[in-house]
């Protein structure tokens, strides 16, 4: 029988994260982590496989990771957990484990709708193998329908789109897509802007089946209108992949479906931890349960879970959520809540919206059109979150105000938050947007 310290299972961001972890905080215990695939995707970049990227091979995490940190690589599948032995049950034989982390993933949503399971109608999974068929499909399709205008069907449908020669349509039953991301502002121009570059977009429209004999030829609408496809892409949410922590009889959250677990990660049983989608979220804001799934989130716990193995050294402080959205020139982020989730959670809210160039002068080469628009709670000033519209520049904007909402900072705060600014690099110290923001949203509160 096989036998390691500490044992993950499952190899894309979370687990890779975690074992690294591991092993830079406990460097004297044998590392070792099992998966199942042959290779390993990176998660968000699986829609440029169908464009920008052009192959699955091209969008691998690299084993070479795993030796450059001294991580023994086992593949195979885990079919059992043997609590009471602390051992594995795999397909290439027993393992034993002092520490387990899990760190399944999700699997994704397959809603019930009529026809899901025709030739032509795929998922989407990170399984190289499966993505290979879809591209194949793909050469040949004159029609392509992606159910599910979030992330991932927005950047699915373009990039396909960019191959030309393809009626592509995005169907989604909400009133705008992204609307679970954005306020209505930045979600209206990101559909002028999908749809300026050839792509179908229906809102408020729900799937009533895919029709077909065998293989699809339509997808019906509920009012009755068909959309004709070739392929259809589902892209509609995964859901938490618990099926071995449920089999162990770890304690499984009934409203998230998810592995349950406390701040350091550790589920029902003090010898196993669970990090990323598989494992149960709560908020940021007020501590609910969370639903969010995120690379970013995944590998932030991983690095939570994996230090905490032989005593806490890290907790969470919960989920913030931080994302971005980018298609051609045209990129989006959130941190924290946008106004519409803050006023739905019963928060009293200033918003304050700024625009401007992201160089200066205005003049100056690769000078965009920035959007800033954050939110802070009234009584308090504490910021609550942010959206940021404009270039590639958006992504690192982001990430700077998610620390802002991570450290609770007040619009007092970053109206004088202290910048670095350049005319090449930034927009002008006399017009940043995040300082600008802050002191139109502490005038509203004056006023209020």
């Amino acid at each position: 029988m096989k036998k390691s310290d500490i044992v993950v299972i499952g190899g894309s961001a979370a687990g890779l994260t975690a074992a690294i972890t591991a092993r830079r905080h406990y460097p004297g215990k044998k590392t070792l982590l099992i998966r199942r695939e042959e290779q390993v995707l990176i998660p968000c970049g699986i829609p440029y496989i169908f464009g920008t990227v052009g192959a699955p091979e091209n969008n691998l995490i690299p084993d070479a990771l795993l030796d450059k940190n001294g991580i023994e690589l086992l593949k195979a599948d885990v079919g059992a957990i043997n609590r009471q032995e602390t051992l594995l049950e795999t397909s290439q034989g027993d393992v034993g484990y002092e520490r387990l982390i899990l760190a399944t993933g999700s699997l994704p949503t397959r809603p019930p709708i009529e026809g899901i399971d025709l030739d032509g109608v795929f998922t989407i999974q990170k399984d190289v193998a499966y993505l290979h068929e879809l591209r194949e499909k793909l050469e040949t399709a004159n029609d392509v329908v992606v159910i599910g205008g979030g992330f991932i069907g927005i950047e699915f449908a373009d990039e396909i789109n960019k191959a030309g020669n393809k009626n592509v349509t995005v169907i989604e039953i909400a009133p705008h897509c992204l609307s679970l991301a954005y306020d209505d502002e930045f979600c209206v121009e990101m559909e002028e802007h999908v749809r300026s570059r050839g792509i179908t977009i229906r809102t408020s429209s729900r799937v009533q089946a895919i029709e077909g004999v065998d293989s699809v030829d339509n997808v019906l609408l509920a009012d009755g209108s068909k959309i004709k496809a070739d392929v259809v892409i589902l892209g509609v949410g995964a859901s938490p992949n618990v099926e071995l922590a449920t089999q162990a009889g770890l304690e499984i959250g009934i409203q998230t479906g998810a592995i349950t677990v406390d701040r350091t990660m550790r589920t029902s049983d003090a010898n196993i931890y669970a990090c990323g989608d598989c494992a149960k979220k709560i908020s940021f804001f007020g501590g609910a349960p969370s639903k969010l799934r995120l690379a970013s989130i995944a590998t932030s716990e991983a690095r939570i879970a994996a230090a905490n193995l032989y005593g806490i050294r890290r907790e969470n402080i919960g989920t913030v959520g931080v994302w971005s959205t980018a298609v051609g020139n045209l990129a989006m982020g959130t941190a924290g809540l946008t106004e519409t989730m803050a006023r739905d959670r019963g928060y009293r809210i200033v918003s304050a919206t700024v625009e401007g160039p992201n160089r200066h002068p205005g003049k100056m080469p690769g000078a965009v059109k920035t959007v800033l628009k954050l939110v802070f709670e009234r009584n308090s000033g504490t910021i609550l979150g942010g959206q940021v519209m404009g270039d590639a520049t958006a992504g690192e904007i982001i990430n700077a105000l998610s620390a802002c909402i991570q450290t609770r900072m007040t619009a007092e705060d970053i109206a004088i938050f202290q910048t670095g600014t350049h005319p090449a690099l930034t927009a002008s110290p006399i017009a940043y947007p995040l300082v600008n923001a802050a002191e139109m949203a502490l005038g509203e509160m004056v006023v209020s």
